[in-house]
């Protein structure tokens, strides 16, 4: 198996390169990483600090709904954050497929998927703001609808804290500006472990990866890819 890595401006990923077993190519623009990808010369590619919009604008050419999910460690417990791209998940249909998505992914992992469905207030803030009362109506919404394909969920409102506490695998962010806030704060401040983002709806192996990740990021990101690749 041949994992294919981008190698930008940020040169941790080197340093992971060299700590892996595995062959890798070391890539260095973003359309020679999709094509190899399309042309199946390697098994699977990682963003490494390649350019995300670059690469995201040539996978959408060929699969238009594609959508990113961070696969974190948080104290013991590891989770799907989505969405992460900042014009992914701005409705209650996209937030859907990206349920049904990554459920998918979850039980192809052996995994029973858990839902967390967040929104931006608690019940009782209900009247306070128009914007937050609309994001727990959608919540309501999203909840119902996942319901209905018999996957377990839950509305969480804004309490990320008891999703993480209560074991969810799926967490959903009311929209990718907020997911990618809450992946920042956790993965860059408060230290949480990435595995870089599965990206969902395509057939291909691809891992989004943030430019801002350290070497070990990296690294993880290297070994999930090739470990996908390994069960394909």
């Amino acid at each position: 198996m041949v994992v294919a890595v981008g190698v930008g401006k940020n040169k941790k990923v080197l340093e992971a390169i060299a700590d892996v077993d595995f062959d890798i190519v070391k890539v260095e623009s973003e359309d020679k990483l999709i094509e190899m990808l399309f042309n199946g010369e390697v098994d699977a590619a990682i963003r490494g600090s390649l350019s995300a919009s670059l690469i995201m604008s040539e996978l959408k050419k060929i699969y238009p709904e594609v959508y990113r999910a961070s696969y974190i460690e948080f104290r013991g417990k590891k989770f799907l954050l989505a969405p992460v791209g900042i014009d992914e998940g701005e409705t209650v249909s996209q937030k859907l497929q990206i349920a049904i998505l990554g459920s998918k992914f979850l039980e192809a992992e052996g995994i029973k998927p858990t839902i967390a469905v967040l929104s931006s207030g608690r019940p009782y803030d209900k009247g306070r703001n128009r914007k937050v009362d609309d994001s727990m109506d959608a919540g309501e919404e999203l909840t119902s609808l996942i319901r209905e394909r018999f996957i377990d969920v839950k509305h969480y409102y804004a309490l990320i804290e008891d999703a993480i506490s209560d074991g969810a695998n799926l967490i959903i962010a009311p929209d990718g500006i907020i997911g990618n806030t809450i992946f920042r704060t956790l993965v860059l401040v408060a230290g949480a472990k990435s595995y870089g983002a599965i990206t969902l709806g395509i057939k291909e192996i691809y891992i989004d990866t943030s430019r801002s990740q350290d070497d070990n990021g990296y690294k993880r990101a290297l070994i999930l890819a090739n470990r996908l690749s390994n069960h394909k």
